[in-house]
């Protein structure tokens, strides 16, 4: 039976969850969805959807849409929904996770590699933080978990931009593409954003179709890189907390100073943010060996720190690319495309975390290379 895509949405309080989670319940747009409000009190979905007094955990609505309030394990409700749904009890196609907005979203992600009964019946497609434009630079500057949100993100909607100028838009964008310069931002108008924007954007999951976003790397001069080991075979789940041979991988994305890209807004250089991304590139295959160890250690020192990192990679002797990509301490890979007759070979990585030492990074990758 095919994984059930899900979609983890997070974002800082009051930035347009709910909001937009109420259009997808009920809204008649045709699909089964689960929304999972994975809540610990800070905040609930409309008390129009949730029965707050009901015993119930589980609300049907009429566009063919469920909805669940998880208040414990995370682990234990989406199991739950996957034996109803496996038993005919519930029919849905994909699920939607809300989290709190104070969340950190790291701890979500990795339930779906750490946990086999999760990863045998779910893939995780992508998360998606919504930004609310008009409070969102104080929020960057006071609040770590708001840099966190916005650095694991796969996408980035941008709410509430009729509230503030072209100006502050465009210096906030500017901003958060120094933290994630992987993540595509998009607007949202009170919620009405297409589904497309939010569905099946395939963000975290690792397949032969999957590439970093063109742009990425378009204000980088920094180095990236692509892992293809021969020993690495394709993987249901983007990442996994051990490999075939036993490898326990953990990763967490590194964040440079914020003032590291080359875009950087001299203006705005007081916004240090202790999260950020830097970028490694290099037309110069890897020596599978050697980036394996290195990766191993990177991951055992700074996996606490490293929120998100993915790359394409060149191997020694591959001629297909490697996909790799992992959230703290998970990293996982898998056999991308092949390389095309006329394409430019190289490496490309970019690296999103806290305080990470991007010297020591791009030092001891240029060494893995043959």
């Amino acid at each position: 039976m095919a994984l059930i895509p899900t979609t983890i949405l997070t974002g800082f309080l009051g930035a347009g969850k709910t909001t937009l989670l109420n259009r997808i319940l009920q809204e008649d747009h045709g699909m089964r969805i689960a929304v999972i409000e994975n809540e610990f009190g800070q905040e609930n979905i409309d008390n129009e959807i949730l029965v707050q007094d009901s015993n119930e955990h589980i609300i049907e609505m009429n566009n063919g849409c469920i909805c669940c309030t998880v208040r414990g394990d995370l682990i234990v409700g989406l199991t739950e929904l996957a034996r109803k749904r496996d038993a005919g009890l519930l029919a849905f196609d994909r699920v939607v996770i809300e989290t709190t907005g104070l969340a950190n979203p790291g701890p979500v992600a990795q339930t779906f590699f750490v946990d086999e009964e999760v990863g045998s019946h779910y893939m995780l497609d992508a998360i998606i933080t919504v930004v609310d434009a008009r409070h969102a630079m104080k929020q960057l500057d006071d609040y770590e978990e708001a840099q966190r949100q916005v650095g694991f993100a796969d996408k980035l909607l941008l709410s509430k931009t009729d509230l503030v100028s072209e100006d502050d838009v465009a210096t906030l964008t500017r901003r958060l593409k120094r933290i994630n310069p992987r993540a595509p931002i998009a607007k949202v108008d009170f919620g009405r954003a297409p589904l497309a924007e939010v569905l099946d954007i395939r963000g975290f999951n690792l397949n032969e179709k999957l590439e970093l976003d063109p742009d990425f790397l378009a204000t980088e001069t920094a180095h990236v890189h692509d892992h293809d080991n021969a020993h690495d075979k394709a993987h249901d789940h983007a990442h996994k907390h051990a490999d075939e041979h036993g490898h326990e991988h953990k990763h967490e994305h590194s964040d440079a100073c914020a003032t590291d890209c080359g875009h950087a807004d001299h203006h705005h250089a007081q916004h240090s943010d202790d999260i950020a991304a830097f970028v490694f590139k290099s037309t110069q295959p890897f020596d599978s060996a050697k980036l394996d160890e290195f990766l191993g250690g990177l991951v055992q020192v700074y996996g606490p720190r490293m929120l998100r990192y993915k790359g394409v990679l060149l191997m020694q002797g591959a001629e297909r690319k490697v996909v790799f990509q992992g959230v703290h301490q998970l990293m996982g890979s898998d056999l991308g495309a092949k390389w095309g007759e006329n394409e430019v070979r190289g490496s490309k990585m970019v690296f999103i975390g806290k305080n990470l030492p991007k010297d020591i990074f791009i030092r001891g990758l240029e060494q893995c290379l043959v």
